[in-house]
């Protein structure tokens, strides 16, 4: 998997709280990036097994909004992606990632 910045925040979010599913709403929020940057990133993310996605069980009209496709990490995913942005933040020199005091990049 090519770890660019898109997808390393889209990680980054998804490892903030590993169990929980997210849909691509939340995760545009929590990430910054637009729709047509999260969604080929998600569909990356599947294809390579790190990613799980299923659609909601809910009724359209009865919840007043269409159903949500939520996103959460595989087992794999989990380990993966914790390995690729260590291995990432390795390589970045701390004054320059715009990291935090405690020296983990602000991705």
């Amino acid at each position: 998997m090519r770890l660019t910045i898109p997808v390393a925040k889209v990680l980054s979010a998804l490892l903030a709280e590993p169990e929980a599913p997210r849909y691509g709403l939340d995760l545009m929020r929590l990430t910054g990036l637009p729709s047509g940057t999260l969604y080929p990133v998600l569909h990356r993310l599947q294809a390579a097994g790190w990613l799980a996605a299923d659609w909601e069980d809910v009724h359209p009209v009865a919840a007043g909004r269409p159903a949500r496709r939520y996103y959460r990490l595989t087992g794999e995913g989990i380990r993966s992606a914790r390995l690729a942005l260590a291995e990432l933040r390795a390589l970045v020199p701390v004054e320059r990632a715009g990291a935090d005091p405690a020296g983990a990049p602000a991705w």
